[in-house]
């Protein structure tokens, strides 16, 4: 079992804030998904801990079970000829996937940090290790 070398709620927490998950000041991201090289609030590397295709799996996970999931059990979605539902439906998926990514990237992060798991740890990991 993994052993954390930070407090992992707190990371974690910091990183869905959109702020450094070791200080809670400095922000996480210069762009809408580029994490900064380094926190500008106490100098933590943040490049190292890597979020790969993660968050982009998770934010799939949730918005598909918080949104899809429920909208089966309408019958209007079933009723309604897909000309109309259907850009309204894509629309609001779309939107909902854009402003849940940030924040799931933010906090896979936080979790990174908290594990200490680097981008360097990534060899072990891998199918071909063991050749």
């Amino acid at each position: 079992m993994a052993e954390i070398a930070h407090p992992l709620r707190r990371s974690v927490f910091r990183g869905v804030a959109g702020h450094c998950p070791a200080c809670g000041k400095g922000p996480l991201f210069w762009r809408y998904l580029k994490v900064n090289g380094r926190c500008e609030a106490c100098d933590t590397d943040l490049a190292r801990y890597p979020a790969d295709d993660g968050p982009a799996y998770l934010t799939i996970l949730l918005v598909g079970h918080l949104v899809v999931a429920p909208m089966l059990f309408f019958p209007i979605v079933w009723r309604s000829n897909p000309l109309y539902s259907l850009p309204f439906i894509l629309s609001a998926l779309a939107v909902l996937t854009l402003a849940v990514l940030p924040r799931v990237k933010g906090g896979w992060v936080g979790l990174m940090y908290a594990l200490d798991v680097r981008g360097s740890d990534a060899v072990l990991h891998t199918a071909n290790a063991a050749d």
